[in-house]
């Protein structure tokens, strides 16, 4: 099977300060791969070389075989991103901001309406963006990065300000849609790593320290816990 996502000595440096050191990795369809770090280790910055948002120091990443750097508009089309802090237009309602998007990513209408019943969304069509709970806000930017049914998606930090329901209903989906997309997830919390992904990359000061399932990731540290084993490779 072709790597969905080739990363090849991806590298992003500020200053003197190493962001993503020399990441060479491959991500495949039916994964769902969770990236763990302490603040600061790396992980946005990683995800946004991803999508073509910020240009690495050096290295390149291939989606399906393209370079994002070379063909941004053919690739972006592939991945559905959902940024830490969605930039959302607060002054519009939740329908019109979604059909704006649709028409940018040249996407129908069908496919807003996917998007808004997949984030349970249908109560808060109407509203406009700045009355919304940071909740619902989140759930308008996991719908934005559903529009066109895309076969990779790059989630950061998906259930920041979710409720536990809203939190255990997108991590439902985001499994079910594993099963055939390519997903890395960004999170801080263990448990919700355990809970949809079947890859852990746990990163730390912009080197991957560890790449592999749970089972493999507490053998390789001789832990108990992926918690232990986190604090191990991170402390």
């Amino acid at each position: 099977m072709a790597a969905s996502i080739k990363i090849n000595h991806l590298r992003k440096v500020y200053g003197n300060n190493v962001a993503v050191d020399e990441l060479n990795t491959d991500f495949y369809a039916g994964q769902v791969v969770a990236l763990l770090g302490e603040n600061g280790a790396g992980k946005s910055t990683l995800l946004n070389m991803i999508v073509g948002f910020l240009k690495p120091t050096s290295g390149k990443v291939l989606i399906n075989g393209d370079n994002i750097a070379t063909s941004p508009e053919k690739v972006k089309k592939e991945i559905g991103f959902l940024p830490e802090g969605s930039p959302l237009y607060e002054d519009m309602k939740v329908e019109d901001f979604l059909n704006y998007m649709s028409e940018l990513k040249g996407t129908d209408r069908n496919q807003v309406i996917q998007a808004i019943r997949l984030a349970n969304l249908e109560d808060v069509t109407s509203c406009k963006i700045e009355t919304l709970s940071k909740g619902f806000r989140r759930r308008v930017g996991f719908a934005v990065s559903q529009l066109g049914n895309p076969p990779i998606m790059i989630l950061d930090e998906p259930t920041d300000g979710l409720d536990p329901n809203q939190k255990a209903h997108l991590l439902g989906l985001i499994g079910d849609m594993g099963k055939e997309k390519t997903i890395i997830i960004s999170t801080h919390l263990l448990d919700e790593a355990q809970a949809v992904a079947n890859r852990i990359m746990i990163m730390h000061k912009g080197i991957i320290k560890i790449d592999g399932d749970l089972e493999t990731i507490t053998r390789r540290t001789r832990t108990i816990s992926l918690e232990n084993a986190f604090i191990k490779l991170t402390r």
